[in-house]
């Protein structure tokens, strides 16, 4: 639909609504509004974001798409439970800003969120339009909409106002999704709050690990200047279990409450030969490297390095893996093969990535292992040796086990290999705070409420779920302020010396 055949659209829809309303029937007419994007072959060379925004008339014609069901099945879908559909209605009446303040009701990172989030499993998944095509990616497309009110906030207008001060200190650890959102709650409540990160900048995993063409770093950035603005103190390069521990924080530097918002940063590897060579990498310091520390700006002041390379292969099928993999590409890769043991309906990451990935050239090697890594004299990554697979009955996850088929091995010429399979929590927090208690898996065990064995202490994301989306982590962070908030107020600590 060209922008003329869509604002003639709008306007014949309105009049319609002006004069009689509109039913059911007449939104179901309404086409899925398409996200523009930058165009395939240049965006290979940039790091600039790629999907590019709701136009207004786009905006206002997908949000008439919605049908306003009493029941709002969406909501059940959203982890931190906006009130969707009267957020929508506000775009259809052109009230931007109305619709922004609902959403922030909710959830503090409406521009983050309306871009990374996996709305297709969550939100959109109970959509009744998308039940109705038989389609998430044919409902009402939420998280667009929620990037189009959150993007028209330039100057991020909306600061929190803060309770009168409480006495009580609140230690965040992280600063990503969770750490932010739990800060902003217990600082609004009043309490004196700080935030420790590892790294020399804030943001977690959306600035390291996600690629600034999938998230520019400067929208992340005005989320925590308005942490600052409400008076959240924020410590940079500050490794909570070697710095300082947790029960220093609690007893020598009178911290009345802690949330451990850590993440999990410990990459998994496949455990085969040849994962000790040079140019093999984990996703994690391949992202870390080309978005923390711009290694993608060659010559430009880069903090750090990387190979410049020919031949990329990336393992994997999530999220990661497609952003590793694209990032190869923007890096200079003539060549960038995607390796995945099961089939793409298996596959775990985001339709719209995977989409992304393909129209930029990425090769996809499907229903494919590696069984080793071969590298040359100078122990340099040359080949990688593969394994073909086949799938059998569903696994645990449901989804179907992939076989492997005996004799049906073969090489790819590679120069570098990321492995992006997982991650599994970092032990410096179990190793340091011996009163905590973990799974088998090293995870927190919290309750219902995000509260550790630990008095005091809550936990949420992904050093407690495993491997969470940025909303999700979100919503414990939010679960755990208003714990933390409950417990200091119950408690009537004070501030200690």
């Amino acid at each position: 639909m060209t922008k003329k055949e869509a604002k003639e659209l709008l306007d014949k829809l309105l009049e319609k609504e002006k004069a009689e309303g509109l039913k059911a029937s007449d939104r179901f007419d309404i086409p899925p509004q398409d996200m523009p994007a930058q165009d395939a072959v240049e965006r290979r060379s940039n790091v600039n974001e790629v999907a590019t925004g709701y136009t207004e008339t786009q905006a206002r014609l997908e949000a008439m798409r919605c049908i306003q069901c009493k029941n709002a099945p969406c909501i059940e879908g959203c982890p931190v439970r906006i009130e969707i559909k009267d957020f929508i209605a506000e775009i259809a009446k052109g009230n931007y800003k109305k619709a922004l303040e609902i959403i922030k009701q909710n959830s503090l990172l409406p521009a983050v969120c309306g871009r990374v989030c996996p709305q297709e499993v969550q939100c959109q998944l109970t959509c009744t339009i998308g039940k109705r095509n038989n389609d998430p990616t044919k409902a009402v497309s939420i998280g667009r909409l929620e990037r189009f009110v959150a993007d028209l906030d330039k100057d991020n207008a909306s600061i929190p106002e803060v309770a009168s001060d409480t006495g009580m200190k609140v230690a965040v650890i992280g600063s990503g999704p969770g750490g932010i959102v739990a800060a902003a709650d217990a600082r609004r409540a009043g309490h004196d709050v700080t935030i420790f990160e590892a790294f020399h900048k804030t943001g977690g995993v959306m600035v390291y690990g996600i690629p600034e063409f999938r998230l520019p770093k400067a929208i992340v950035q005005k989320e925590i200047d308005v942490l600052k603005k409400i008076g959240v103190k924020i410590k940079c390069n500050f490794i909570v279990g070697r710095t300082r521990t947790i029960d220093e924080l609690i007893k020598e530097d009178g911290f009345n409450a802690v949330y451990i918002g850590v993440g999990a940063g410990l990459p998994r590897f496949m455990g085969i030969e040849g994962e000790s060579l040079v140019g093999v990498y984990s996703a994690n310091e391949y992202l870390t490297r080309a978005n923390l520390m711009k290694a993608y700006d060659f010559g430009k002041g880069a903090d750090t390095p990387i190979a410049v390379s020919k031949k990329v292969a990336v393992i994997g099928g999530g999220n990661v893996t497609m952003d590793s993999a694209r990032t190869a590409v923007r890096l200079g890769a003539e060549k960038v093969y995607l390796i995945y043991r099961r089939s793409e309906k298996e596959m775990p990451a985001r339709i719209e990535e995977v989409h992304h990935a393909k129209e930029e050239g990425i090769e996809f090697h499907i229903l494919q292992s590696p069984k080793r890594i071969i590298g040359d004299e100078k122990g340099k990554v040359k080949a990688i040796e593969c394994l073909r697979y086949e799938l059998g009955e569903p696994d645990d996850s449901g989804r179907r086990r992939p076989i492997p088929i005996e004799g049906s091995e073969f090489t790819i010429d590679v120069d570098t290999v990321i492995v992006a399979i997982g991650n599994i929590a970092n032990p410096l927090i179990r190793q340091t705070t011996p009163e905590l208690e973990f799974n088998k898996w090293g995870n927190i065990v919290v309750d219902e409420n995000c509260k550790t064995s630990m008095e005091g202490v809550y936990a949420g994301g992904d050093i407690v779920l495993g491997a969470a989306t940025v909303i999700l982590a979100m919503g414990q962070g939010r679960i755990a302020a208003a714990a933390i908030n409950e417990y200091l107020s119950k408690n009537d600590l004070g501030t200690k010396d």
